[in-house]
């Protein structure tokens, strides 16, 4: 399977915990987040995606009334919600295509209509600031497939006011931008200027999540390593590629997370166990921080920068941890906490999320059986993670990928990071 691919009501919130955590909220003005879980069921490949209440008190997770509801498809390993928190987007890798949902009141989740990719076998989503343009990176363009692979494809589309989506744009012509081979991740900047994309270039194989575990070949017109496409948005969501893009990015990179005044790029280097960190040019372009690269755990498959952007975090499949830095505000450089790594409770740990509405709370999907949601307390002042109360938190199939939107008054709680601060 591919995946390519934050002091009220303390005495409700026990309350409801000590009812049980698979019990909707008793009282929905302690849920500081809904959070959003895509998992697989590993013997027929259907799609499920499960809700829950992040209280705010505890972080502690419970699940919502009529939780999971179908992904409506097959093998979900992506997905994004809309910034006004309105919208659920699934990618569906096994069905090639992408399930659009309404986030109800209470955090349930009414599935909407899906559309078919361009190419096939969606791997990863982003979504602008403005929530105008969904971006969708499949693993192989028009023709291509595992028997017959080839290079890859980010499609945009627009994103209509009821959250339906509309016709692909144009970007020379074509409904889809060609990108490299074995694309693993797109990112769309704050700014909402630029998308960028890791091109693996090879096939990292492993028995579960988030790749593959039948290795395609790899075609000889294929770079031997690996690179991010850099691309333009236009207002009207064409994109444009940057100068001298595609940029080197050590072997194979995965992940992608860009910070919030949309400076830094950071990518995971899955076989090299490593960090890359990109400054980000007037123009748009990268430049490869000269300190870098950063040493990670081992497989290192998501990075997400807290809403502040002051903290980074990697997911490390195959050491069963997540790496903990903090941000250099000056020039990006993450540096290694002091606790270094935290213990993914299950194993095989693939996206992480901090909590929107505080950035108090990270919670990460664990592709394990039993399955479970990894939850940790993110200190402010520190970074530093340690585990909360009653996790990890159950949930269902085998977990593939995590997101949040924040819930009423919480939205605006957390401070933004300055450009230079």
């Amino acid at each position: 399977m591919k995946l390519k691919k934050i002091g009220q009501a303390s005495l409700a919130a026990a309350a409801c915990v000590g009812a049980g955590l698979l019990l909707a909220s008793c009282n929905p003005n302690a849920t500081i987040d809904y959070i959003f879980v895509t998992s697989v069921d590993n013997g027929t490949g259907a799609g499920q995606v499960s809700s829950y209440h992040a209280e705010s008190e505890s972080g502690v997770l419970i699940e919502v009334a009529g939780s999971p509801v179908s992904s409506q498809g097959n093998n979900p390993v992506a997905e994004v919600p809309s910034p006004n928190g309105q919208y659920l987007y699934v990618a569906n890798q096994g069905s090639n295509n992408i399930a659009q949902f309404n986030i109800g009141t209470d955090g349930q989740l009414v599935a909407g209509k899906t559309y078919t990719t361009p190419g096939s076998e969606p791997v990863s989503l982003a979504i602008n600031n403005a929530g105008t343009f969904l971006f969708v990176l499949d693993y192989y363009g028009p023709g291509f497939s595992d028997a017959s692979p080839g290079p890859g494809a980010l499609v945009v589309y627009p994103i209509n006011s009821d959250g339906s989506l509309g016709t692909p744009v144009a970007s020379g012509g074509s409904p889809l931008t060609p990108v490299q081979c074995f694309p693993g991740g797109v990112a769309v900047s704050a700014s909402g200027a630029y998308a960028y994309v890791t091109n693996t270039n090879s096939v990292v194989t492993t028995t579960s999540a988030p790749t593959t575990s039948t290795a395609p070949s790899t075609p000889a017109a294929c770079p031997t390593q690996g690179t991010i496409s850099g691309f333009s948005i236009a207002s009207s969501g064409a994109l444009t590629a940057l100068p001298n893009s595609p940029y080197a990015a050590g072997t194979t990179p995965t992940g992608i997370a860009i910070d919030p005044t949309s400076r830094f790029v950071y990518a995971t280097d899955s076989v090299q166990n490593q960090l890359i960190v990109f400054d980000v040019e007037s123009d748009g372009s990268l430049q490869p921080l000269l300190n870098g690269p950063f040493q990670t755990g081992t497989f290192p498959v998501d990075v997400t920068v807290d809403p502040r952007g002051l903290y980074l975090y990697v997911s490390n499949f195959n050491s069963n941890n997540v790496s903990e830095f903090s941000i250099n505000q000056a020039t990006g450089a993450p540096s290694s906490l002091a606790s270094s790594t935290y213990a993914a409770k299950p194993p095989n740990p693939t996206c992480l999320v901090v909590d929107p509405a505080m950035g108090h709370y990270l919670y990460v999907s664990d592709y394990s059986t039993p399955p479970y949601i990894t939850g940790a307390d993110l200190n402010p002042d520190s970074g530093a993670l340690t585990g909360l109360q009653d996790q990890p938190f159950p949930a269902h199939g085998y977990p593939t990928c995590i997101a949040a939107v924040p819930h009423g008054n919480h939205s605006t709680q957390y401070v933004t990071a300055n450009p230079g601060q």
